[in-house]
């Protein structure tokens, strides 16, 4: 047997060696360096030969990481156009207003945060002055995913510029009384300057991503050429450790999203501490981003490391920086420079020797204030290189200090997130440092001023110039005055009021009808953008794909195997699905982007989004408050909805509360129809509210949460009453009574309404039935096709009455006079039908599937629950029993006969 010592590693390798005396030679060249130059010259030589290669589209695997020093060398810096004194000018007095803003605040408890603009000024003013696109500009101008935690320094800038005003800055975190200024991006609170909701750690690049990718379909598609917008997503270091944060970036090269830039600040600090306390946060990103296929910039050291850089002949400062934790960078920061010549540069010879030629003085301005992130021109050349890269989306990895000019009491200290205040001893050290003109006699009672320089001064007619040159002031948010869409010709929606005959049909496969029918409209149709994540056949929306096609940049390079067959697999360049794999999250992601497209492009799109009900909100309910707030409009659709209707999948899949959670979103409008005529109207009024002529008082910026079912049944027609469209869409309508479902109840019989929703409103038919024919009880049928509508009108009829108007809610309108108790059932736990049992004037009771659900048959599960038909006649049987109107008997009985 072979010594596996003995083996050359050219020996284990698959690929046969065609030269191997041409390898060897190579092998001892290296091995020669190594032992007479030592093994980190035969690294960099080695990091330089693979650097060539992949400059020369060698097939090779890339270097994950680099050395811990600036992608672009000072040398190969462009120069900054403009005027960098005044933009120094400009950033200072932001610095300085956006300190005061917090500091102000706080002296009434509301919060803020310093020290993150504080370490980011320049990243954001080199872009807002040479990069950002404006609203006014070709296409729809830049996107802009700002850092929470930056807002003060934004509204900074917008002082200065003249769109804010002192009121403003002094109701920071104080929006009851009107003026006030929310405490992060909330496009929902200001509309006029938010585009994109940030402060849920993890949401804004995932967001970013899609909304790249996002920005390519519509351009893919004809709806809008929006090739010159660019994304820009401003990140902080800690928040790279969401999972949301990375999910994305395989995608964003795969598809070669050039169009999208991630400014990372590394300021190495999270909230509590160190990012990578023992290790490097940057290497680490590095290494991951290049991993994923991004373009990767690194902007770590300031002009003052140019001349440690260039005594390092043997490269021992380089392996140094390498090798220096974070935590370790941290403290050099708060040390004097002693400590840092002797545990920095102490550690090595040629180091040692290298500080005996710097000053203490030199030596504090590169360890305490010397970071490549504070620097406009290495942010610029960073921002241009991005820029010019092709082919790939680029991550600029910018060190920079947390709390940098706010004095040695913020910088780098672990604290400093938690900190909302400088004293004014503090402030006016901190004006010294940047150089302001604000007296100590503007301090009245110790309170910091703001600071500008006037409306007509250089700096603030240097900012709109450069703004206007740019396409206008940003970040801002616009919606376009676009005429509504049109209504689509009534057949679509009409299709279904006859109701399905003798087929069996699940209303999941109604409402994909349905949209089947919709997208052939001629004036909307190419507006609606199906969503799915992966699972198209299990909705049965593999019709949609020969006919509509799904999105890929490369269209299909591919003969599917399936080609032969009429519902085969079709990608296309110009395709109108997102078929977006095995991610609710992404799915997600792409529905904000498309749903937001009224305001980011002035073009209305329609998206649906449609997903196992279990895993929509109970694992993107995050995304779906970001929704609301980025005041997006579309349909959600929680398909195989309900807890006993999705069988053999058992707990994990069985959705018993999506409604619950959805009810919790005030821009959620959230139905459960029974059946496919209820679908049909709400689609119809939804389209109408959102997107078409929305009522008086009526917010169109809402969107629709329907939960559909798998379960086939036959779908009745639409009851002729009036006031049929009227109660489904606020929630609550009579289906039938007993007689006229032709059970010909006795005149003095007993009567109960039973409420339900969804699937169970197929149970309440079969109960009324038994009710009938075994018990001679009379129940009349109403489909609850919202609890939650039906909730909120209640509530808003609350709020009414306190203000001395008299209004009656819906709920109890349409039940008044209604003989009997009142029974409710859903296919979900009691908490969803119970939402409006404090409005109902009858006596209340309800039935629900509380609890874990489980894997069985449909009617094993129901029974298990105490839903089914037979224990909705019980539960019938108890209310009227406990009113006298039924001999107590009959419970006892009802529970024998059917096994309860």
């Amino acid at each position: 047997m072979t010594d596996p010592q003995a083996i050359q590693p050219s020996e284990l390798d698959q690929l046969p060696d065609r030269d191997p005396e041409e390898t060897g030679e190579w092998q001892a060249s290296l091995d020669a360096v190594a032992k007479a130059a030592g093994p980190h010259r035969a690294a960099y030589l080695m990091r330089r030969t693979l650097e060539r290669a992949e400059g020369s589209g060698i097939a090779l695997p890339k270097l994950l990481d680099t050395d811990y020093v600036n992608s672009i060398p000072t040398a190969a810096e462009p120069s900054v156009p403009g005027d960098e004194e005044m933009e120094a000018r400009i950033t200072a007095w932001n610095r300085w207003n956006a300190a005061a803003m917090v500091t102000r605040g706080s002296k009434h408890g509301v919060g803020g945060h310093i020290a993150t603009f504080a370490s980011a000024a320049w990243l954001y003013e080199t872009g807002f002055n040479h990069f950002f696109k404006g609203k006014e500009s070709d296409g729809s101008g830049d996107q802009l995913y700002i850092q929470g935690h930056a807002s003060p320094g934004i509204y900074a800038r917008a002082f200065l510029d003249g769109r804010l005003t002192e009121q403003h800055l002094d109701n920071f975190r104080q929006e009851a009384g009107g003026n006030g200024l929310p405490s992060y991006p909330h496009p929902r609170r200001l509309p006029w300057l938010w585009e994109f909701p940030t402060v849920s750690m993890g949401l804004g690049p995932l967001s970013a991503i899609y909304q790249a990718r996002f920005n390519r379909y519509l351009t893919s598609r004809g709806i809008k050429d929006v090739s010159s917008s660019h994304v820009w997503a401003f990140l902080g270091d800690g928040e790279m450790d969401e999972p949301e944060s990375t999910a994305a970036l395989a995608l964003a090269a795969r598809e070669e999203l050039d169009n999208l830039t991630f400014v990372i600040n590394c300021n190495l600090q999270r909230l509590d501490g160190p990012v990578r306390a023992n290790f490097k946060i940057v290497q680490e990103l590095e290494a991951q981003f290049r991993g994923a296929g991004w373009n990767v910039v690194k902007t770590l050291w300031g002009t003052a490391w140019d001349e440690l850089f260039a005594l390092d002949t043997t490269g021992a400062l380089v392996r140094r920086l390498r090798e220096v934790p974070d935590a370790q960078v941290q403290t050099y920061q708060t040390r004097d420079a002693a400590y840092i010549r002797e545990d920095f540069f102490g550690k090595d010879p040629a180091l040692a020797e290298m500080a005996k030629l710097l000053s203490d003085d030199k030596i504090i301005e590169c360890f305490h204030f010397s970071r490549g992130g504070h620097e406009a021109r290495k942010v610029y050349a960073a921002y241009k290189a991005a820029l010019e890269h092709k082919g790939a989306p680029t991550v600029i990895l910018a060190q920079t200090v947390k709390g940098h000019t706010l004095g040695e009491g913020f910088a780098s200290k672990n604290a400093n997130h938690q900190m909302k205040k400088l004293t004014a001893d503090e402030f006016k050290a901190m004006r010294d440092r940047l150089g302001l003109p604000i007296k100590d006699s503007d301090f009245v009672d110790g309170v910091v001023p703001y600071g500008h320089p006037g409306a007509d001064s250089p700096e603030v007619r240097y900012l709109q110039e450069r703004r206007a040159a740019l396409g206008g002031p940003a970040p801002a948010r616009r919606v376009h005055p676009v005429a509504p869409l049109p209504v689509p010709a009534e057949k679509a929606f009409a299709a279904f009021d006859k109701g399905s005959g003798s087929q069996n049909v699940a209303t999941t496969m109604a409402f994909v009808r349905l949209v089947k029918d919709l997208v052939r409209d001629k004036e909307t149709g190419r507006r609606w953008v199906p969503i799915v994540p992966d699972e198209a056949r299990t909705f049965g929306m593999e019709s949609l794909f020969p006919s509509l096609g799904i999105y890929s940049p490369k269209g299909q390079t591919y003969e599917p195997v399936d080609r032969d067959q009429l519902m085969y697999y079709k990608e296309a360049k110009n395709g109108q699905i997102l078929n977006e794999g095995i991610t609710e999250a992404g799915s997600m992601a792409d529905f904000i982007a498309a749903s937001t497209s009224y305001a980011t492009h002035g073009e209305a799109m329609i998206p649906f989004y449609i997903f196992y009900s279990m895993f929509g909100w109970q694992r993107t309910a995050d995304q779906m408050w970001q929704l609301g707030d980025q005041l997006g409009r579309g349909f959600l659709v929680g398909a195989t909805a309900g807890r006993t209707t999705l069988t053999g999948e058992g707990l994990q899949h069985a959705d018993g509360h999506s409604p619950v959670i959805a009810a919790t979103n005030p821009a959620a409008l959230t139905y459960d129809p029974a059946f496919a005529y209820e679908i049909a109207v709400i689609v119809k009024d939804g389209l109408r509210r959102m997107y078409g002529e929305a009522a008086p008082g009526e917010d169109q910026n809402v969107f629709y949460y329907l939960t559909v079912y798998n379960e086939p049944l036959p779908q009745p027609a639409k009851p002729a009453a009036p006031g049929v469209d009227e109660g489904i869409v606020k929630g609550l309508y009579r289906f039938n009574t007993a007689e006229s479902a032709g059970l010909a109840p006795a005149a003095n019989a007993p009567r109960i309404q039973l409420l339900g929703s969804g699937t169970a409103i197929h149970w309440a038919l079969k109960a009324q039935k038994l009710l009938a024919e075994e018990w001679g009880v009379a129940a009349d049928v109403w489909s609850a096709t919202s609890w939650t509508e039906l909730r909120r009108d209640a509530m808003e009829a609350d709020a009414a009455l306190l203000r001395g108007e008299e209004r009656v809610p819906y709920v109890r309108q349409v039940l008044q006079g209604a003989e009997g108790p009142v029974l409710a059932v859903s296919d979900y736990m009691r908490q969803v039908p119970d939402q409006i049992a404090q409005w109902v004037e009858q006596d209340w009771s309800s039935l629900g599937a509380d609890g874990f659900g489980l894997s069985d048959t449909r009617e094993a599960a129901r029974r298990h629950f105490g839903v089914d038909a037979e224990s909705i006649v019980v539960a019938a049987l108890a209310q009227l029993a406990g009113r006298g109107e039924v001999r107590a008997t009959a419970v006892k009985e009802a529970r024998e006969k059917y096994g309860l």
